[in-house]
């Protein structure tokens, strides 16, 4: 059984959420400014302003945004884990990599 959405019978509670995130975005110009200054950004730069701009938003945050700046739901994800570990120091300080991270050298 759905809630009534007035237009078309009713609608799911997982319909209803989906909607309603929906409605928390931002306008075109807005979104041109946040792809613009993404890209000046370094990698891990990247990372944490994605999650810093997905945690604003309510369900569906990561999603919105990650399409929004054109990145990966799970670069949002370890964005958010980065920030969360800050309070310990940054971890990835000077680096733009983990330790061990990228490209495997040549032998």
């Amino acid at each position: 059984m759905g809630l009534s959405n007035g237009l078309k019978g009713s609608l799911t509670l997982k319909e209803c959420v989906m909607t309603l995130a929906m409605e928390h975005h931002f306008d075109q110009t807005v979104e041109s400014q946040m792809r613009n200054f993404f890209r000046t950004l370094g990698e891990k730069d990247r990372r944490r302003y994605a999650a810093i701009e997905a945690r604003k938003l309510p369900f569906g945050g990561i999603r919105y945004i990650a399409k929004v700046l054109g990145c990966c739901e799970n670069t949002i994800a370890s964005g958010i884990k980065e920030l969360e570990s800050l309070a310990d120091g940054d971890p990835l300080e000077g680096r733009q990599r983990v330790e061990g991270g990228g490209r495997p050298k040549k032998n």
